[in-house]
């Protein structure tokens, strides 16, 4: 067999394990979410304590695992130059240089924001689950609503702690930086951590006026009665009623498919 005969193979189950629609291929993606899950929840707690060995290991196996899935994706690109420019390309690549850095440079505490980002790999796996279940299926709106606030508030988080861990003396682990900036986006402001330099005034100012019309809108979405989406043949109304006959706006007769329920 020729080096490219072997090559051509190997594209080939990588090509079913990312693509396909196989139970292994489904479990492979489902594993790479678990992934996704563990090195975040990894990334918040190793944020809290100063680096060690153990975890200097876990950043190199970490580092390891997000290369080999970078690189099996960038070979199975029909346009391979241009992967790299795609966004999560990018947040990856950010990833990996970040848990690399230690050994280059300086460990930089802003590259802890990018590892936060790895949450939007997450959604890789929503065909598969609104396929598995009609439970995901029923409310995907709102679970994708939770996710993007989730990360909303984790990256928010993240950029808190990293200006003003080593200013503010009230904020000396990631779940202070995590309260501050849910009084700050929910408006309840306690006051008992408050920003005293002026790099944090800042950054309160654009947490209060960009973020609260967006944790507002993200919490609205999660909490408001269940629609579903099935545009109008007549008017174009995209958001009907689960049990919907009628087209609210026009009144045409809807034929919303169902699923015998």
């Amino acid at each position: 067999m020729t080096a490219h005969a072997e090559t051509g193979g190997l594209r080939s189950r990588l090509r079913e394990l990312y693509y396909g629609q196989s139970d292994a291929a489904r479990r492979f993606r489902f594993a790479l979410l678990a992934f996704d899950v563990a090195t975040v929840v990894f990334f918040i707690v190793s944020s809290m304590i100063e680096p060690v060995a153990a975890i200097i290991v876990a950043d190199i196996a970490i580092a390891a695992v997000l290369a080999l899935d970078y690189g099996a994706r960038m070979s199975l690109a029909n346009r391979p130059w241009i992967f790299p420019l795609r966004f999560t390309s990018v947040v990856d690549g950010i990833v990996i240089f970040s848990l690399m850095a230690p050994f280059l440079i300086d460990n930089l505490a802003f590259l802890r924001v990018a590892r936060m980002l790895r949450l939007l790999r997450s959604y890789h796996v929503a065909a598969d689950l609104r396929k598995r279940w009609r439970w995901f299926r029923r409310n995907e709106e709102i679970i994708t609503s939770a996710v993007n606030l989730t990360i909303f508030v984790f990256v928010v988080t993240a950029v808190v702690f990293v200006v003003e861990g080593n200013r503010n003396p009230n904020i000396n682990n990631y779940f202070d930086a995590l309260y501050f900036t849910v009084t700050t986006l929910t408006t309840t402001g306690f006051g008992d951590i408050t920003m005293t330099d002026t790099a944090g005034r800042i950054l309160a100012v654009v947490i209060m006026v960009f973020g609260v019309s967006l944790f507002l809108r993200l919490i609205q979405t999660i909490f408001r009665p269940a629609k579903l989406n099935f545009p109008c043949p007549a008017c174009g109304l995209q958001r009907h009623e689960t049990d919907a006959v009628h087209c609210k706006h026009c009144g045409r007769l809807l034929k919303i498919p169902t699923e015998g329920e």
